[in-house]
C-alpha cells in the first residue's frame, strides 16, 4: 500500500510532464495541418506551461481547503478533457485554447502530489521520496518526443493527445482507491487580487517573449506584452507585502536553503526549457530525420535521469548539495556547449554520450535542487512552498522555450538568411552560459546547507563525537 501511492502519483505526473514536450517533434506536421509555420507553435508549447504558471499557486490552498485527493482527481479529469480539444482542433487559437485548459488540469496534478508525498514522508527519507517524484519531470519530457515522433510518422498527430484518456482513467480509477485521505485544513480567504496580478504576470511576461521571436507579429506587441507583465509583478510584490495570506508567499524567500534553490533552479531550467525545444528542431530541420528518429536520439537523456535514482541518496551523503550542485551545473553545461559541435557526420555513439551525460547531470540538479527547496521549510509552509516551486518551474520552462525561438529569430535576422544548422549552434553555446550561471547561487551556500536532508557531515560528526568520548 505504501508503494502503490507513489506509483499513482507519479504516473499521473508523468503523463502531465510528458504532454509539455510531447508535440515538439509533432510541430512540423502539426503546422501543415493547421496551415501555420512551425515557429508560430511554440504558442502552443507556451500556453500549457503558462497554464501550469497561473493555476498552480490556487493547487495548494485549493488542496488544503477541499482535499488533496479530490482535487487530484478532479484535475485528471480537466486534463483528459483538454487532451480531447487538442486532437480535435483544426487552427491556432483552438490549439492554443485547448493546450492552456489541459495545462490547468495539470496545474493542479503536479503540487497536490508533490504536496501528498512531503506531508507523507519523514525529512529522512526526502531525497529518495523526491527523487522518485523528479523522474517523472526528468523521463516524461525526454519520452515525450519518441513517443510524439512514432505516433507522428506512423499514425497521426491527433493521437499524441488521446493517448492521455486511458491513462487518465486509469489514475483516476487508481486514485480514487488507493490515495488517503488528507486532513482538511483551514486556509485563509483566496488570495483573489494576487491571482489575478500573479496570472497576468506569467501571461504577460512569458507570452511577451514567445511574440517577440514570432516573424508573423510586429515585435512592439511582445515588448507591450512583456512590459505588462513585469508591471504587474511588481504591483504584486506590493500586495504580497501587506497582504495576510498572499496566493504566493514572498516570506518564503527569507529562508536561504528555499531561496538559493529557487534561483539557481529557475535559471537551469530556463536552460533545460531551450534545449528540450532546440534539440528535436536541430535534429529534424537540420539534419533532415523524421521526428521518431529524432526523438530516440533524444531519448538517451532518460537513461541517464533513472540512473541517478539509484545513487542520489548516496552522492549527496557523500558530497552534500552545493558540490554536488556546482558539479552538476559544469557537466550540464559541458554537454550544452557540446551540441554546438554535433553535424549530421557526429557518430551517433558520440552524440548518445553527450545526451547522456546531460541528462544525468541534469537529473542531479534537479534532485538536488528540489529536495534542498524543503529542506529547511516547515510542515505548515508546505502546501506555499510547493506552489511556489511549481510556479516558478513553469515559468522558467516556459522562457527556455521563448529564449530558444528568440536566439533562432535574432540569429537568422542578423545573418539575412533561413533557419540553418549553424543557428542552432550558436543558441547551444549561448544557452550552456545559463547552465553554468545557474551555479553561482550556490557557490557562497554554506557546505553543510541542508545537512539534516541530504546526511553530509551528520555521519562523520558522530564520528567524531564518538572518538571524544
Amino acid at each position: 500500500m505504501k508503494r502503490i501511492v507513489p506509483m499513482i502519483l507519479t504516473v499521473a505526473l508523468f503523463m502531465e510532464d510528458m504532454d509539455s514536450t510531447i508535440v515538439s517533434t509533432s510541430l512540423p506536421a502539426i503546422a501543415r495541418d493547421i496551415g501555420v509555420g512551425p515557429i508560430m507553435l511554440n504558442l502552443a508549447l507556451t500556453s500549457y506551461m503558462v497554464a501550469l504558471a497561473v493555476f498552480i499557486p490556487l493547487s495548494g490552498w485549493m488542496a488544503d481547503r477541499f482535499d488533496a485527493k479530490r482535487i487530484f482527481r478532479a484535475a485528471i479529469l480537466v486534463f483528459m478533457l483538454g487532451s480531447v480539444l487538442c486532437a480535435i482542433a483544426n487552427s491556432l487559437v483552438a490549439l492554443v485554447l485547448s493546450r492552456f485548459l489541459q495545462g490547468m488540469g495539470g496545474a493542479m496534478m503536479t503540487p497536490v502530489a508533490r504536496l501528498v508525498l512531503i506531508r507523507g514522508t519523514p525529512r529522512s527519507e526526502l531525497v529518495s521520496t523526491m527523487a522518485m517524484l523528479t523522474i517523472p519531470a526528468l523521463v516524461g519530457p525526454l519520452v515525450g518526443p519518441p513517443l510524439g515522433g512514432f505516433i507522428t510518422t506512423y499514425f497521426s498527430w491527433h493521437w499524441i493527445f488521446l493517448i492521455n484518456v486511458p491513462v487518465g482513467i486509469v489514475g483516476y480509477v487508481l486514485s480514487g482507491v488507493y490515495l488517503p485521505k488528507m486532513e482538511r485544513r483551514n486556509p485563509p480567504p483566496v488570495d483573489i487580487l494576487g491571482f489575478l496580478l500573479g496570472g497576468i504576470t506569467a501571461a504577460g511576461v512569458v507570452f511577451g517573449c514567445s511574440v517577440i521571436s514570432l516573424p508573423t507579429l510586429p515585435p512592439a506587441v511582445g515588448f507591450a506584452m512583456a512590459s505588462i507583465g513585469i508591471a504587474a509583478a511588481l504591483l504584486y510584490v506590493f500586495h504580497a507585502r501587506r497582504h495576510p495570506a498572499p496566493v504566493l508567499d514572498l516570506r518564503l524567500f527569507r529562508d536561504s536553503a528555499f531561496r538559493t534553490a529557487s534561483i539557481g533552479g529557475t535559471v537551469f531550467r530556463i536552460s533545460v526549457g531551450a534545449v528540450a525545444f532546440l534539440m528535436p528542431q536541430m535534429l529534424e530541420s537540420g539534419f533532415g530525420l523524421n521526428p521518431f528518429q529524432s526523438g530516440l536520439i533524444t531519448f538517451i537523456g532518460a537513461v541517464g535521469a533513472i540512473a541517478t535514482k539509484f545513487v542520489a541518496r548516496h552522492v549527496l551523503t557523500f558530497t552534500g548539495f552545493r558540490m554536488t550542485v556546482i558539479v552538476a551545473a559544469a557537466l550540464a553545461a559541458g554537454a550544452t556547449f557540446a551540441n554546438s559541435f554535433i553535424t549530421p557526420g557526429t557518430p551517433y555513439v558520440v552524440m548518445l554520450c553527450i545526451l547522456l551525460v546531460a541528462g544525468l547531470a541534469r537529473s542531479f540538479f534537479f534532485t538536488s535542487v528540489n529536495a534542498l527547496s524543503f529542506a529547511e521549510i516547515e510542515d505548515a509552509d508546505a502546501s506555499k512552498a510547493t506552489s511556489m516551486s511549481a510556479v516558478l518551474q513553469q515559468i522558467s520552462y516556459a522562457l527556455g522555450v521563448a529564449v530558444a525561438g528568440a536566439i533562432l529569430e535574432i540569429d537568422t535576422a542578423i545573418k539575412g538568411g533561413p533557419l540553418a544548422l549553424e543557428d542552432f549552434h550558436v543558441a547551444f553555446m549561448i544557452i550552456a552560459v545559463g547552465n553554468l550561471l545557474a551555479a553561482i547561487p550556490f557557490v557562497t551556500m554554506a557546505k553543510n546547507a541542508g545537512a539534516s536532508v541530504s546526511g553530509h557531515g551528520l555521519a562523520m560528526r558522530e564520528g567524531e563525537t564518538t572518538g571524544d568520548k
